[in-house]
């Protein structure tokens, strides 16, 4: 019985596995970077592959960053409000704003999103990912309760140990979408009354049978024709 035996060891000590488990999350969201003049550019963003047991342990503490970051996005707004009109620390408006009253309300607006910061930099330890955390992923799912994630698995096992291996990713980017079938469109309905078969009337079936009797006698004609030849 596993009672009470909460998480996978992996096969790791504690500090193994939790070195382990910040790589995994700082990775995933390294690839949401811009990586356009990066040597080491990810193959698809917002995605990684690793075995399926990691990708379920990680999940949780990737989804416990973003849910950090979405939460300081009000303040983030509330905060943009008294920021300086300039980011040139030398100038004459941002010395004088640094010494206005918009420079406290800013400093108070912006205590909760220096406060997430720290502790998902405290989760994670990687500034550049909490930054691409905090800067880009985290407005995606301003309006999205929890469910940030989604852990496909392989087909194919991994190489040399035959694994289970799984995509971990953020939803919302490689979506399935489903298309249905749109039922065809007439153009004209006048047209499809006149072809139906239901209202065809008595005068275009007597012209019919007549049509097809005198073809009849112009056959046996030429039929009697060639025998008494």
């Amino acid at each position: 019985m596993r009672h009470r035996k909460k998480g996978r060891v992996l096969g790791r000590s504690p500090s193994h596995r939790k070195a382990l488990l910040r790589n995994l999350a700082s990775s995933l969201f390294l690839t949401e970077r811009d990586a356009e003049f990066d040597s080491n550019t990810p193959k698809v963003k917002g995605r990684i592959v690793t075995t399926l047991q990691k990708a379920k342990e990680v999940r949780p503490l990737v989804e416990k960053c973003v849910t950090i970051a979405r939460r300081s996005l009000q303040s983030a707004e509330e905060a943009a409000q008294y920021a300086a009109n300039s980011d040139d620390r030398n100038s004459e408006d941002w010395r004088e704003w640094r010494t206005s009253e918009n420079w406290q309300k800013w400093v108070q607006a912006r205590s909760p999103v220096v406060a997430a910061r720290r502790r998902v930099l405290q989760l994670i330890g990687d500034k550049q990912a909490v930054g691409v955390l905090f800067d880009d992923i985290a407005p995606r799912f301003e309006d999205r309760d929890g469910g940030y994630t989604r852990v496909l698995r392989l087909a194919q096992p991994r190489l040399g140990d035959a694994g289970a291996r799984a995509i971990l990713e953020f939803v919302g980017t490689h979506d399935r979408v489903v298309k249905r079938s749109e039922k065809p469109a007439f153009s004209d309905d006048e047209d499809l009354e006149q072809t139906s078969p239901d209202e065809t009337s008595a005068e275009d079936i007597v012209d019919v049978s007549s049509e097809m009797a005198e073809s009849e006698e112009s056959d046996g004609g030429e039929q009697s024709e060639q025998q008494e030849d």
